[in-house]
């Protein structure tokens, strides 16, 4: 599979490969070094930068770097049969990649490659993975939420159709769950979900694929996987490629939802590759260009106006951090690139808490402008309580007696924080999460224990559509509560906490690591 020549390489190198009468132009080079899946080639003056270099064997590469007397060329098959001394020929072509609706449902490599053993995808027309960011007056306000089923995101840093969301956090911290969640809760919305994985392992790679057949709409997501023992220049085209197949929906006027996972291993090819083609190193040994490599992708996420056919780009970029060091070099980049960060900590990972979320840390930049109005005036002022609890919950770990007013806001932030909690792959509706709001803010939560709330927000959905199921549909068909239908879920909420009430579920300790009253 890795040596097998794209269709749009063969189709245009027929000629090189005929023997025709008359004299005809070949640009021709030669090997003079190889290595790491990098060639130095000379010879080949007129090679514009990214143009598809085409090697005697067959094997495909790029020309990343244009030296006076020496091109840089990356390669995108493995470079075993390549010696130095081997013919080089220039195509006049960039990279391309197929897109359109027969990617749908199928797992790929970066130039389209199927890698789920369901046969080849019939070609469909190509695109360039490089594409101009669309202008300002192309763009649109974001508005429109993307409801991601976590609450803890719906809730605190609502995202937007068009926005750029970076999800940062250290090594096994749930990043790349709460992307998949996200892409879960898509498989009823009109969203086409879009994971490229970059330098990943095979089982974590096969944990995500398996989570999106077996939970969401696979028929409406394509995975793009260049894996951790793929060339680099697969590795290194994989976010440009999944970019370019995103574009081709959003520029008809569909919604389209990317998760890059992750931007930090694409980092590390890029410094890798600017190494091996002997560019200058700057800080961290990256070349200077690694924040115009990122920029450019993720400007390319945009909501279109009306138009360019109204359709938009949602980008979700990882990227991973070292003992929570946000102020690293590719981090701090990708942070002032984005619209906000949703920032994962480790203590509170291992403490139980996940998604394991740093509201402190993190923000939406677009936030209150796509958040569903109705979820908004449910929440109130969720996040102002839960920061408040949290300071107070240091003090009061020093000693001492609160008064009567601090204990019920460390009892009311301790029922926020249980309720923020949310098992992996189980999305809530729009529907759950404002119920859910309603029930803390309204003090529902406060008298139960903290093993009790757990159990409240599992038998949330079911007891919803038993008890208030018109007020479920006219919400869903209007996007407003009404007085009816906030009296019907009040009165359900209150059914289930009283159900609850004297529960403590044989456990006296707090669930799950949890501290607190």
């Amino acid at each position: 599979m890795a040596n097998e020549t794209p269709d749009w390489v063969g189709a245009a190198h027929v000629a090189l490969n005929k023997a025709v009468l008359g004299p005809r132009t070949e640009h021709r080079g030669r090997v003079e070094e190889i290595g790491d899946g990098v060639a130095m080639i000379s010879g080949l003056r007129n090679v514009c930068l990214d143009e598809v270099l085409r090697f005697e064997g067959g094997q495909v590469g790029f020309a990343r770097v244009l030296d006076p007397d020496m091109i840089g060329c990356v390669f995108l098959d493995a470079a075993t049969d390549v010696e130095a001394g081997d013919a080089v020929f220039g195509t006049g072509e960039v990279v391309s990649v197929p897109v359109g609706e027969r990617l749908l449902g199928r797992i790929v490599d970066p130039l389209g490659r199927p890698l789920d053993g369901r046969g080849a995808i019939k070609t469909g027309p190509h695109m360039p993975i490089e594409q101009p960011a669309p202008s300002i007056t192309e763009r649109d306000l974001v508005t429109d939420p993307v409801q991601t089923g976590i609450v803890v995101v719906d809730t605190l840093f609502a995202l937007g159709r068009g926005q750029r969301e970076l999800i940062v956090g250290d090594h096994s911290t749930g990043k790349t769950t709460l992307a998949i969640d996200t892409m879960i809760a898509q498989a009823q919305s009109d969203m086409i979900c879009i994971y490229v994985a970059i330098g990943q392992k095979t089982s974590s790679v096969r944990r995500a694929i398996d989570a999106l057949q077996s939970l969401g709409n696979f028929a409406r997501c394509i995975v793009i996987v260049a894996g951790s023992a793929e060339a680099p220049g697969l590795q290194w085209i994989a976010p440009y490629a999944g970019m370019t197949m995103a574009e081709y929906f959003r520029d008809k006027g569909q919604h389209v939802l990317i998760v890059i996972d992750d931007l930090s291993k694409h980092a590390a090819t890029h410094r890798e590759i600017a190494l091996l083609t002997r560019q200058s190193p700057g800080r961290e040994a990256y070349p200077g260009d690694v924040f115009y490599v990122h920029a450019r992708l993720l400007e390319r996420a945009a909501k279109l106006s009306q138009a360019r056919g109204g359709g938009s780009l949602t980008a979700l970029p990882i990227a991973e951090t070292v003992s929570g060091n946000l102020s690293a070099y590719i981090p701090t980049n990708l942070i002032s690139i984005t619209d906000g960060q949703i920032v994962l900590d480790s203590a509170l990972f291992h403490q139980g808490q996940k998604p394991a979320v740093d509201i402190g840390l993190s923000v939406s930049r677009v936030g209150g402008k796509t958040q569903a109005p109705v979820l908004r005036k449910a929440a109130g002022s969720l996040r102002l309580d839960y920061a408040q609890f949290l300071e107070l919950e240091v003090f009061t770990r020093f000693g001492g007696m609160p008064d009567s007013h601090v204990r019920e806001q460390l009892t009311r932030g301790a029922r926020i924080r249980q309720a923020l909690r949310q098992p992996q792959h189980m999305p809530y509706r729009l529907a759950d999460e404002i119920a859910l709001m309603l029930a803390v803010q309204n003090g529902l939560l406060d008298p139960l224990p903290l093993a009790a709330v757990a159990r409240f927000r599992t038998a949330l959905p079911g007891a919803l559509d038993n008890d208030a199921a018109d007020a479920l549909r006219r919400l869903a068909e209007t996007g407003k509560l009404d007085e009816t239908g906030r009296a019907a879920l009040m009165k359900t909420l209150t059914r289930l906490a009283g159900s609850l009430a004297g529960d403590t579920g044989g456990a006296n300790a707090p669930p799950e690591g949890e501290t607190g009253p």
